[in-house]
């Protein structure tokens, strides 16, 4: 069982800089998909960035260039630099970590989600 816990949400006004971080139970950086997701009330959860079997990065064009997605393999921790925050950021944003494998029957599809941390960006 795959646990992930966020930490490191706040208010912070437009322009400043946040880091997330996701604690994850387990290596499991080789394996899986860990990315960082967001949903602000009303909308559906979008994906934000994602570390692809631990080396591989991928980012909602909207935070290129100002989030970046990073990892500390010694203590298992999934890391979201947010610098130059707008408004637009304003989200509770969530770790996910997911896993398929398609070569077994039956195929094998496994997400896990953290609980979530409140970004706030506010003047």
């Amino acid at each position: 069982q795959v646990q992930l816990v966020e930490s490191g949400g706040g208010l912070v006004q437009p322009g400043g800089s946040l880091r997330l971080s996701c604690s994850v139970t387990g290596n499991i950086f080789s394996q899986y998909t860990i990315a960082w997701y967001r949903q602000i009330p009303g909308q559906q959860r979008e994906l934000v960035a994602s570390l692809i079997r631990g080396s591989i990065t991928d980012y909602l064009d909207s935070v290129k260039g100002r989030f970046t997605i990073s990892r500390d393999n010694a203590n298992n921790i999934l890391y979201l630099q947010m610098n130059n925050l707008t408004p637009e950021d304003t989200a509770v944003y969530y770790c996910n970590a997911h896993y398929s494998n398609d070569l077994v029957r039956p195929p094998i599809v496994l997400d896990f989600w953290g609980q979530g941390t409140q970004v706030t960006v506010s003047s």
